[in-house]
């Protein structure tokens, strides 16, 4: 009885969330009508409530989801590019590039912003952050950069693919900015690389 009411709820977080991310894609966060989004999947506003607080949470919730989607997917794009170095840079790029997507726009890198605050201290963001960290703490000791701080390093890497991310989403141009922001972030990531002497 326990297992079949477990299975229940998550299965009701699972419609909830994805009649967010569909209705926070179409309409935003602000126009989005949490009573048709309930309606729509056959659940109550309580159903919400009880799952994730308010509508915020909600938010919060499709947030996560989707920025861990493009984490997954910016670092299966750095593994198939080569050396750790290449893969790095290409991973950065990856992300920065899924600002043109329309759903990533409008619900991470507009929406999320805006009601949840600092992208930086979500918590998809922090295992982002801990996966770059890593990345570079291997390529010090392959001797491929600098002998810098392996976490300020990965903060000012992961801070500049985001700020790129977020400078796309709010331009009226995004993919004329796109090049514009890879290009700069692999030469401000490419100061971290060792030269030999």
């Amino acid at each position: 009885m326990v297992n079949r009411r477990v299975e229940t709820m998550e299965e009701n977080r699972r419609k909830l969330i994805a009649a967010a991310r569909k209705a926070f894609a179409e309409k935003g966060y602000a126009a989005a009508s949490m009573d048709d989004l309930t309606a729509d999947v056959g659940l109550t506003r309580g159903a919400l409530y009880h799952n994730f607080g308010d509508k915020r949470g909600l938010l919060a919730a499709v947030v996560d989801q989707i920025d861990t989607e493009m984490a997954l997917r910016a670092q299966e794009i750095g593994a198939r590019a080569g050396d750790g170095w290449q893969g790095l840079l290409a991973e950065g790029a990856a992300y920065i590039e899924m600002a043109l997507d329309p759903e990533v726009q409008r619900i991470v890198l507009l929406d999320g912003p805006a009601v949840l605050g600092d992208p930086s201290q979500w918590p998809s963001q922090s295992n982002c952050l801990q996966a770059t960290r890593q990345a570079i703490e291997r390529l010090i000791a392959q001797g491929t950069l600098k002998p810098v701080d392996a976490e300020a390093a990965a903060r000012l890497l992961s801070g500049a693919a985001l700020n790129a991310a977020l400078w796309i989403a709010a331009s009226d141009t995004p993919k004329g900015v796109l090049p514009k922001a890879v290009e700069a972030f692999t030469a401000l990531a490419s100061g971290l690389l060792k030269t030999s002497a």
